[in-house]
């Protein structure tokens, strides 16, 4: 199938200018490749969200790492400092040795300021209320402690075991205890955060895989969607081809039937012997050579349309006259306008440039375009081509545009007009014969010389086709380009 065209506005009228060189089934085509990149996006999306998640459980596990077992790693040594401390101040209660008694003091005062500096940082890193007001709970019980354990070790050392006894057991024990059930309750409270921190990590973890699961079921879903969506499609253009192909072939069955019922008739006559005399062999002549020429034009026709889709062909191009191209096209289709009793009327511009073509591709595609001008314009039998250079001044271009005043193309089918067998209901409901060919020829003999076609339709005014050719700079020199096989329709 040609490609479908698009659609825009002019003055009130439907216009359609084709898309040259893209393919009706342009979104088919590259309907795989766009799902492709859909679902890379998709996958890029989710690998994305997944590294997010997979970075803030990282995140969460180092936080709990410095902050939990960190903290827990600090309270241990907390804990062995802070009794280190009580070990050494009772290693002196339980000695009279005065020696022994200034190390072991010594020893408690080198792990209390071991303790003192843990609680320091302790309380410079607690975030936390509960953190801060455990810290400066445990700070104030540690020094009260310290304050009974100098008056113990001062009593030691100036030798008064059992007064330092007795004040231990009744300060130093009960304060040292209160120090104990803080350091519990800091260890306590670590381990809660560790076990949040830890439930964080796991929800996060079964969020990411929830996420997972459900971008997979969606990309499964939006596959599954497409693949019917684009099958569907398929079918739908594989019925429409089917349907077209019928009626093509009934087309041209009912144009050939016709000629070919009159010839035989006709031949029939003379080798009965039925026709006699010179006149009635003239006139039976006339009639034999008129449908013979339909006949020849009709398979012309059809040789031309499969010529200009497969693409085998070769132009000769070389710099063209406009007025060359005009002047053949009316000339192939003078008899035509003058048996439909149609009034032409010509304008082209004085020095207009040469374009790079071939003439007869050129001028067969412009006499399609009046050849559908006679089909559907007998509602005023005129015909207007006009030639004219236009365009911006980097995008000169040449337009060749051939006007009627017929039905017009109605909006919902100008996207149709151009696809090879479709015919209009008018033309259906109008027996107006044809194959569906001519426009899908000339579109196709346009887009090989680098050009295209546009037109503009009102319903009950007449509709412009227009063909638009580039006009090329240097024309020096003859080129040859790959197109396909001109044949007169």
């Amino acid at each position: 199938m040609s490609e479908r065209p698009q659609l825009t506005t002019h003055e009130g009228a439907a216009t359609f200018a084709p898309r040259v060189g893209r393919s009706p089934a342009f979104l088919t085509r590259y309907s795989s490749a766009i799902f492709l990149l859909l679902l890379i996006g998709l996958e890029a999306g989710v690998v994305r969200f997944v590294i997010r998640d997979v970075r803030s459980a990282n995140n969460e596990v180092q936080r709990m790492y410095a902050s939990s077992v960190l903290g827990l790693h600090r309270i241990g040594s907390l804990q062995y400092d802070a009794q280190e401390t009580r070990r050494s101040t009772l290693y002196a209660l339980t000695t009279n040795d005065s020696n022994l008694q200034v190390i072991y003091a010594d020893q408690s005062r080198e792990a209390d300021a071991r303790v003192t500096a843990g609680i320091a940082e302790y309380l410079q890193q607690a975030q936390l209320p509960q953190e801060t007001e455990l810290a400066h709970r445990l700070e104030r019980d540690w020094k009260a402690y310290l304050a009974a354990r100098n008056e113990v070790l001062g009593t030691i050392l100036e030798g008064s075991v059992k007064e330092a006894v007795a004040y231990d057991l009744a300060q130093g024990v009960p304060l040292f205890d209160r120090v104990r059930r803080d350091l519990e309750e800091t260890e306590r409270l670590y381990d809660e955060q560790a076990s949040q921190r830890l439930k964080n990590v796991a929800d996060l973890a079964t969020k990411t895989v929830t996420r997972l699961l459900t971008v997979l079921a969606v990309t499964v879903l939006i596959a599954g969607v497409f693949v019917w969506v684009l099958q569907k499609d398929k079918m739908a253009s594989t019925m429409q081809m089917a349907k077209m192909q019928m009626d093509f072939a009934a087309s041209v069955s009912h144009e050939l039937r016709t000629p070919l019922a009159v010839l035989c008739s006709a031949v029939d006559n003379i080798a009965d012997g039925v026709v006699s005399g010179k006149e009635q062999l003239a006139k039976y002549g006339a009639v034999i050579r008129h449908q013979s020429r339909q006949i020849n034009g009709l398979v012309n026709q059809v040789i031309l349309f499969v010529s200009t889709q497969d693409g085998k062909g070769r132009y000769a191009q070389e710099p063209v006259a406009v007025p060359q191209i005009v002047e053949a096209a009316v000339m192939g289709t003078a008899e035509l306008i003058r048996k439909a009793g149609f009034t032409l009327e010509q304008q082209v511009n004085p020095g207009l440039p040469r374009i790079l073509g071939d003439l007869t591709a050129l001028s067969q595609c412009v006499q399609n375009l009046i050849t559908n001008a006679l089909k559907y314009g007998d509602q005023g039998r005129w015909i207007g081509i006009r030639a004219s250079e236009e365009g911006p001044r980097d995008h000169r271009e040449i337009r060749i545009s051939v006007q009627d005043r017929g039905k017009g193309i109605d909006r919902s089918e100008l996207h149709h007009i151009f696809e090879p067998f479709y015919r209009a209901k008018a033309a259906v409901s109008g027996q107006i014969h044809g194959t569906g060919l001519g426009l899908t020829i000339a579109k196709s003999l346009a887009e090989a010389m680098g050009g295209r076609i546009s037109v503009t339709s009102e319903p009950g005014v007449g509709s412009t086709f227009t063909l638009h050719l580039p006009v090329t700079e240097d024309l020096g020199e003859s080129k040859d380009t790959m197109g396909r096989t001109v044949a007169q329709l």
